[in-house]
């Protein structure tokens, strides 16, 4: 029986999560003073419609998370929130309610948001990278204001 590299990819990552997601959840390694810290996002499944816990690497960009992959459209998170953008994320311990920026291979729902001309400019360089690379972000903007 053979596996495919796809499918090696998809179980070595919720391997990993299985571990990593109930930690992050409960705050270790998250630490919202850090400018770079842990958080699970918590998004709506793009077939399922279920719940789906995803621990990431984030980057603190003001009151914003900055989230990416190197892989694209195959990590799960980032076609769900192609599908729904509505998302929560933990952090420290706490969830925050937020909506995300995704800037995606073939995607993109930039122009549904009204952004400054600097952070307009900050997504623009980031969609060379996927353009040319196949990357994937969002920025995960807190529903609070």
């Amino acid at each position: 029986m053979s596996i495919s590299i796809s499918g090696f990819e998809q179980k070595f990552f919720r391997k990993i999560n299985d571990v990593v997601e109930p930690l992050v959840s409960s705050g270790v390694g998250s630490p919202a003073w850090s400018p770079a810290s842990l958080i699970v996002l918590e998004s709506t499944g793009f077939r399922s419609g279920q719940p789906r816990r995803t621990p990431l690497w984030s980057l603190r960009l003001g009151r914003y998370r900055l989230i990416s992959t190197a892989r694209g459209n195959r990590s799960f998170w980032v076609k769900n929130l192609q599908k729904n953008p509505e998302v929560n994320y933990s952090l420290d311990g706490k969830v925050v309610s937020s909506d995300a920026i995704v800037i995606a291979p073939g995607f993109d729902n930039i122009n549904d948001w009204e952004l400054g001309s600097v952070f307009s400019r900050v997504l623009g360089g980031l969609e060379k990278f996927v353009q040319q690379r196949g990357w994937a972000f969002a920025v995960l903007v807190p529903a609070d204001g």
